[in-house]
């Protein structure tokens, strides 16, 4: 009766053409989004089956009520998709509200396989003609839990030119906010969660190289890593990166065409469309031939977005090299050039619609209707009486082809003190700092830095250092906090630390400690050198400095590592009866090991991309809650955490540092208050400081 019934409503579902693909089968996604949304149209195509609407509906007052979760529970029922795949996840317990699991998911959790090639600046291995696979999964809300709880971090290590230290405490500024430069290993979204409540809104610049979902066999995903899987993915980073951001800080996403356009719809939503700065190109290669349409695919582009800042808010930086003249007939006053024009219409600004003219050689200079002049024709005579304007003409040295303002340094000074960096940047400057930014910072110059670095091509896509100094110089001063939390090979911290800026690092992968940590561990240096290449000539570099480096502590996601690193069907059977001992399943896992499903395991295996297929069946398993030991867990004697790691955490999170020889207990007061405060922020409320955080808690800084 029951098969009878679905084949009567696969039928009825598929006279919406919306529901079926070009060979006539039903689509379930689109059946499941339309659902979700309450479709009218759906709804209404349900109403019209008698038997579909008895299943369905349920009356109050005489109102036909949708049963959106009992519809949505049916058509994910194995009656409409049944496989060895199927048939092992229903038998095991993955399949209960699968459908709402994956057509809810809020939160996207990506575990790299070691060997993954990823054109945002991963890493590179030798490809052996098969398809790379980059592990994604969707969370749902109701599997939300405690997901987003600050982490326990643990090995820590100090580097310095003198070697690696053991961590005993660590360096605060005198506003008490936490002065190291930082390189945490982890999931990005947790390890961000986890230092959230330490450096909300401290950050100045965020730049992240995130990986571009290409889609090309050296970049492939589970399910394609589909689209809305990656902006997911996105979505859910940069709502945190959001948070850490100063009113007048800036991120920098650097992203290919393929995803550009999408990622600044999600990245106008997050930010607000008026904070969006403007998109810059870069030239990655020499031009090819191999492109479709014969348009050139030989650039990439940078999203840049502001979290807030006012008119007021200066958001670039120039470098101090305004060029200054010394003339012969002003011998008291260095003056330079400055624009003449304004950006506005001789319709707005009527005054300044006048034609100048020279006064030594009667030459005319007609105003620009789009751009009228700077001054005024009440104010031209007092400007030429001063010198104030210079003309074609006027000197040899200058090729000019119409007039300039001269502006003196005396006034410059006069204006905005020492600091020529808040000095007035005129648009031809600014022309020339956007041609800087982006000439010649191709892959292959940032490849050859890393060749040079490390002789070798160990990653695929780095990018080149002159790039991050441009950036980290327009946009940061010494002493600002800078952010990658897609760290790669370490290019962000590495030019930040030889800049003087203070800096956090964030990379899941492996490749962290061998090629990221070990990059800035010859940035710092020893006493026989330290790394000259990139830009260590021009910012002057003479090594020094230190980092800290430190992971989120693992616990299921050791499992994921494992899962990650079997190589056979057999390994995946062992690991998942060690699983169920010793790991914490997901709720509505069956946390016994059913013989009778190991046949439709093995079966999954000999499926195309079966290993893979095996690896995430696994995966999902687990609790992603506990994929990291919580904070709130650091006194469970199951975990292990050390005596060490506590008061380095205890110092970490509350910024009060404890003596060993005190003895430490993180009572749950301790931790249930700084809870209350992450929750006070994550939800809109008043975001308190460091220090206020460490009053509540009955510490004293």
């Amino acid at each position: 009766m029951k098969n009878n019934f679905s084949k009567s409503l696969c039928a009825l579902l598929k006279t919406e053409p919306r529901f079926v693909d070009e060979s006539g089968e039903l689509v379930k996604m689109a059946v499941v989004n339309s659902a979700w949304t309450s479709d009218s149209e759906l709804i209404q195509l349900l109403l019209e089956d008698v038997n579909v609407r008895e299943k369905f509906f349920y009356e109050i007052k005489g109102h036909k009520v949708f049963n959106q979760r009992l519809f949505v529970d049916y058509v994910a029922d194995k009656n409409f998709f049944n496989s060895s795949y199927t048939r092992f996840r229903n038998k095991i317990g993955l399949n209960i509200d699968e459908s709402f699991l994956r057509e809810r998911g809020e939160v996207s959790l990506v575990w790299p396989y070691k060997d993954c090639v990823l054109e945002g600046g991963q890493t590179q291995e030798i490809e052996r003609n098969r398809k790379e696979i980059f592990f994604n999964e969707i969370l749902a809300h109701d599997e939300i839990d405690r997901l987003f709880d600050p982490k326990v971090l643990t090995n820590w290590k100090r580097y310095t030119k003198y070697g690696e230290w053991d961590v005993e405490e660590f360096k605060w500024n005198e506003d008490g906010i936490l002065s190291e430069n930082l390189i945490i290993k982890g999931n990005n979204l947790l390890s961000l969660h986890t230092i959230k409540q330490q450096f909300y809104g401290k950050v100045k610049l965020i730049y992240i190289d995130p990986p571009y979902n290409t889609g090309t066999d050296s970049f492939g995903y589970n399910d394609s890593f589909s689209h809305s899987s990656w902006l997911t993915f996105m979505k859910n980073r940069l709502e945190v990166a959001r948070d850490l951001l100063r009113n007048d800080g800036l991120l920098f996403i650097h992203i290919g065409d393929q995803e550009m356009h999408y990622l600044k719809i999600v990245a106008d939503e997050i930010f607000g469309r008026n904070n969006f700065v403007g998109t810059a190109p870069r030239k990655t290669r020499s031009g090819k031939s191999d492109v479709p349409y014969k348009l050139s695919q030989d650039f990439d582009w940078l999203l840049i977005y502001t979290r807030g800042a006012s008119k007021k808010d200066r958001l670039f930086r120039r470098r101090v090299e305004q060029k200054y003249y010394k003339t012969p007939d002003f011998p008291n006053d260095e003056w330079r050039l400055s624009d003449l024009t304004k950006q506005t219409t001789i319709q707005e600004r009527p005054h300044s619609n006048f034609t100048l003219i020279n006064p030594k050689n009667g030459e005319k200079f007609e105003p620009n209707p789009n751009r009228s002049w700077a001054i005024s024709v009440d104010t031209v005579k007092e400007y030429l009486k001063k010198g104030k304007i210079v003309f074609p003409g006027d000197y040899d040295f200058q090729n000019l082809t119409r007039p300039y303002m001269r502006v003196f340094k005396s006034e410059d000074l006069e204006k905005k003190g020492e600091d020529f960096d808040k000095a007035y940047v005129s648009t031809d400057f600014l022309n020339k700092a956007m041609d800087e930014l982006l000439k010649d910072m191709t892959n292959k110059k940032g490849t050859d830095e890393i060749v040079e670095l490390f002789g070798s091509k160990v990653f695929a896509y780095p990018k080149v250092e002159l790039l991050l100094q441009r950036i980290i110089e327009y946009t940061t001063r010494e002493g600002d906090i800078v952010l990658d939390f897609h760290l790669g090979s370490g290019t962000t911290c590495a030019v930040a630390h030889k800049m003087g800026r203070q800096y956090i690092g964030i990379e899941q992968m492996d490749y962290i400690e061998s090629i990221t940590v070990e990059r800035l561990k010859r940035v710092v240096g020893t006493n026989e050198g330290h790394d000259v290449s990139g830009v260590s000539e021009d910012v002057g570099w003479q090594g020094g400095g230190d980092f800290v480096y430190c992971e989120l502590m693992q616990y299921n996601a050791a499992w994921i590592d494992k899962i990650q690193a079997a190589q056979s069907s057999d390994e995946l059977v062992e690991i998942w009866r060690d699983i169920a001992q010793n790991s914490f399943l997901n709720w509505y896992v069956n946390p016994e090991y059913p013989d009778n499903t190991e046949d439709d395991f093995i079966a999954v295996g000999k499926e195309k991309e079966g290993l893979e297929k095996q690896k995430r069946l696994l995966a999902e398993l687990l609790d992603k809650n506990q994929l990291y030991v919580n904070l709130t867990e650091i006194d469970d004697e199951d975990f292990k955490v050390s005596e060490q790691d506590k008061i380095l955490n205890h110092e970490f999170f509350t910024g009060e540092h404890l003596d060993p020889d005190d003895g430490l207990d993180l009572s749950e007061e301790f931790v249930g208050r700084l809870e209350e405060s992450i929750d006070e922020s994550n939800n809109g409320g008043k975001t308190i400081s460091l220090k206020e955080a460490a009053d509540n808690l009955g510490f004293k800084l």
